[in-house]
C-alpha cells in the first residue's frame, strides 16, 4: 500500500508528459501546471487534471512556489514531482513543499543544498577521495577575484553559477579582459534560469569528455549506481547526443567512478535518482564536476540499459520503499538526441514557432519522449527542446545503425531543428569511434568539439534545410507499377484550378517569407524571436564592424547580435521588448 496517491507535476513540455505517465504506471494520479502559453499543451492533456497559473514567464508560473503549492492543495495531491530545470534543484521549494504536508519527490532539502551547492559539493568529493581540478573554496563577489584565481592557477577558468545545472549559468574564459563581461553574464544567466547567481571559479580543462554516473538511493542507507552515460557533444555546454554505457573507458575508470559516485552520495545521505558528473581528459585524468540532485533529461539511455524506470523508482523511493536491485550490470547500448527547435545552419539560434508537422520515427529499438505534436506551439519564453529519440540496441555498432534510419524517417516542419546535425554527426568517424587493441581508443569527441573540430568538418551552410517552395507541390504517381515523384505548379491546385489562389500547402505550413520590418543594408536586424535583452553600446555611440551591439535573448539563450559594418549606432528597439526573427534593432548612419 503506498502513501502518495496524486502528484502535482511541477514543470512542463516532456518531462512532464514523461512524469504523467510514470504516475499512471506506478497507479497514482496525475496534475498537470501551465503557463498561459501551454494551455494546449500535450503534458496538460495526459495529466488527470490541469491548474493554469495565470502568467507568461517561467518566473511568474514554474518558476513561482507559492502558486505551485496552492495548485497541489487546491486538488489534493499529497505530492510534487519537480521534473528537471526550473524548481527541481531549489532546496528552499522543497522544503516548502514539506512544509505544506506533501511529499517531495526527490532528494531530502538538505541533500540539495549539500550537493546543488557546487562549492560544498567539492568540499564533499575531496573528503571521500574523488578527483578534483584546482577552484575557489566559496564564491567570489567580484570579477577581479575571478581575474586573481586565473592569474594564480593559469587560463582558461571555467566561471560558473554555484546553484545552476544543465549548463546555464557557465562562461569559459580564455583571456583575462573577458573575465567581467563572463562573471556578469553567468551570473544573469543562472539568476534568470535558477533565481541565485552566485559563481565559483574552476580550472577548465580544454578538450575533455563529460562523463557521468546515475545513481538511485532510498531512505534506508542503500545506494546504487545503475550505470554511465557520456554526454560530450554539446553545444554552448548544453548537451545534444547522449549515450549509455559511456563506451571508451578502461575497467579502472568505470570502476573509479562508479565508486566515487556511490560514496559522494552515501556521504551526503542521499535519496532519490542524482547524477554524479566527471569529466576526463585526454591523458585519462579524471575530476569531479557536479552532482545534479535531480532526474536527468538523459535518463532514458539508461533506463534502456539497465532495464529500470527512474521515473517509478522515484516514486517508490518517494513511498518508503527499499531499493529493489543492489547492483545494475548494462545491457546492449542507448544513444539519445535532443530535438530541439534551433537552427545548426545559424550557430544553433533558437527557433520559436508553430510545428506545423510532427511525424517520429517507430519500429525496433526506437523510443520518442515527445512534448509536442502536429500544431504545437513553441514559445520563445521556455527551453528548445522539443522531444528526445532514444535508440538501442545489443551493441553499440546496431544502435548507431538504427540511429541513422530513425533520424533519416524522423520529420518536423515549421520550426528548425538540430535534425540535420544529428544526421551529420552520425558518420563522423570521431563519434563513431573505433576499439584498439588495448580496447579504449578512437572516440574523438569532446565538451567543445562541436564548436572547433566539427564547425571545421561541416560548413553551417551544409546542414541548412532546403525551405519549401509555396509555388511547388510535391505528389506522386505509379508508372508500370513503379512510384515516380513529381513537382508540379501549386497553381494546379488552387481553388477552381488556376490562378494565384491558396495552395493546399498554405494550410499545412508553407513557410512564407519573413518580414524584415524595412531592413536594408545599413539595418541590424535579430537573428531570432525573442527578447532584446539589454544594449551593450549607448544610442549615437560610433562602432566598428564586428562589434557586439546588443544581446537577444530566446529559450534561455542568450545571443550576441553583432554588427557588420562600421557607423554610428541609432538605436530603434527598446531593451525588454519582444522582437521578431529578422525585425529592425538598429540603423548604422554614416561616421561624420
Amino acid at each position: 500500500m503506498t502513501r502518495i496517491a496524486k502528484v502535482l507535476i511541477a514543470n512542463r513540455g516532456e518531462i512532464a508528459v514523461r512524469v504523467a505517465r510514470a504516475c499512471a504506471d506506478y497507479g497514482v494520479a496525475s496534475v498537470a501546471v501551465y503557463a498561459d502559453g501551454d494551455a494546449d499543451a500535450l503534458h496538460v492533456r495526459l495529466a488527470g487534471e490541469a491548474v493554469p497559473l495565470d502568467g507568461t514567464t517561467s518566473r511568474d508560473t514554474y518558476l513561482d512556489a507559492e502558486k505551485l503549492i496552492a495548485a497541489a492543495t487546491s486538488t489534493g495531491a499529497d505530492a510534487v514531482h519537480p521534473g528537471y530545470g526550473f524548481l527541481s534543484e531549489n532546496a528552499e521549494f522543497a522544503r516548502a513543499v514539506e512544509g505544506a504536508g506533501l511529499v517531495w519527490i526527490g532528494p531530502s532539502p538538505e541533500a540539495i543544498e549539500l550537493l546543488g551547492d557546487k562549492i560544498s559539493a567539492r568540499r564533499l568529493a575531496e573528503q571521500v577521495g574523488a578527483p578534483l581540478v584546482a577552484g575557489t573554496s566559496g564564491p567570489v563577489d567580484s570579477p577581479a577575484e575571478a581575474s586573481a584565481f586565473a592569474e594564480e592557477h593559469g587560463l582558461p577558468i571555467a566561471i560558473k553559477a554555484a546553484f545552476g545545472g544543465g549548463g546555464r549559468g557557465l562562461r569559459v574564459a580564455r583571456r583575462l579582459d573577458e573575465v567581467e563581461e563572463l562573471f556578469a553574464a553567468a551570473g544573469r544567466e543562472a539568476v534568470a534560469a535558477f533565481g541565485r547567481g552566485e559563481c565559483f571559479v574552476e580550472q577548465f580543462l580544454e578538450s575533455p569528455r563529460h562523463i557521468e554516473a546515475q545513481v538511485l538511493a532510498d531512505e534506508h542507507g542503500n545506494v546504487v549506481v545503475v550505470g554511465t552515460r557520456d554526454c560530450s557533444l554539446q553545444r554552448r555546454n548544453q548537451k545534444l547526443v547522449e549515450e549509455a554505457p559511456a563506451p571508451f573507458l578502461t575497467a579502472e575508470q568505470r570502476e573509479r567512478i562508479h565508486t566515487s559516485a556511490r560514496d559522494i552520495c552515501a556521504a551526503a545521505g542521499y535519496r532519490s535518482a542524482g547524477t554524479v558528473e566527471f569529466l576526463l581528459d585526454a591523458n585519462g585524468v579524471i575530476s569531479f564536476l557536479e552532482v545534479n540532485t535531480r532526474l536527468q533529461v538523459e535518463h532514458p539511455v539508461t533506463e534502456e540499459t539497465a532495464g529500470v524506470d527512474l521515473v517509478v523508482e522515484q516514486l517508490r523511493i518517494a513511498d518508503g520503499l527499499t531499493l529493489e536491485a543492489a547492483e545494475f550490470t548494462p545491457r546492449g547500448h542507448s544513444l539519445e538526441f535532443r530535438i530541439n527547435a534551433e537552427d545548426p545552419a545559424r550557430g544553433f539560434l533558437p527557433g520559436p514557432g508553430t510545428i506545423s508537422l510532427f511525424r517520429a520515427p517507430s519500429g525496433p529499438g526506437v523510443r520518442v519522449d515527445s512534448g509536442v505534436e502536429t500544431g504545437s506551439v513553441v514559445s520563445g519564453q521556455f527551453d528548445s527542446m522539443l522531444a528526445k529519440l532514444i535508440v538501442t540496441g545489443a551493441t553499440r555498432e546496431e544502435a548507431l545503425r538504427r540511429a541513422r534510419r530513425a533520424l533519416a524517417e524522423f520529420e518536423v516542419e515549421g520550426v528548425p531543428t538540430v535534425l540535420p546535425f544529428h544526421r551529420a554527426v552520425l558518420d563522423d568517424p570521431d563519434f563513431v569511434g573505433s576499439e584498439s587493441a588495448e580496447g579504449v581508443r578512437g572516440f574523438g569527441v569532446h565538451t567543445q568539439w562541436i564548436e572547433t573540430t566539427f564547425a571545421e568538418r561541416v560548413p553551417e551552410q551544409a546542414l541548412a534545410v532546403e525551405p519549401s517552395d509555396p509555388s511547388v507541390v510535391s505528389t506522386w504517381v505509379e508508372l508500370d507499377g513503379r512510384r515516380v515523384a513529381l513537382r508540379l505548379p501549386a497553381t494546379l491546385f488552387a481553388a477552381g484550378g488556376s490562378g494565384p489562389g491558396a495552395s493546399p500547402l498554405d494550410a499545412a505550413g508553407g513557410v512564407e517569407s519573413a518580414d524584415a520590418g524595412g531592413a536594408s543594408a545599413s539595418s541590424v536586424t535579430a537573428p531570432m524571436a525573442g527578447t532584446l535583452l539589454r544594449w551593450l553600446v549607448e544610442d549615437g555611440a560610433e562602432v566598428e564592424a564586428g562589434t557586439a551591439v546588443a544581446v537577444v535573448e530566446a529559450m534561455k539563450m542568450e545571443t550576441p547580435v553583432q554588427v557588420t559594418a562600421a557607423g554610428v549606432l541609432r538605436q530603434r528597439a527598446e531593451a525588454g521588448s519582444p522582437i521578431a526573427a529578422g525585425e529592425v534593432l538598429a540603423e548604422l548612419a554614416a561616421a561624420s
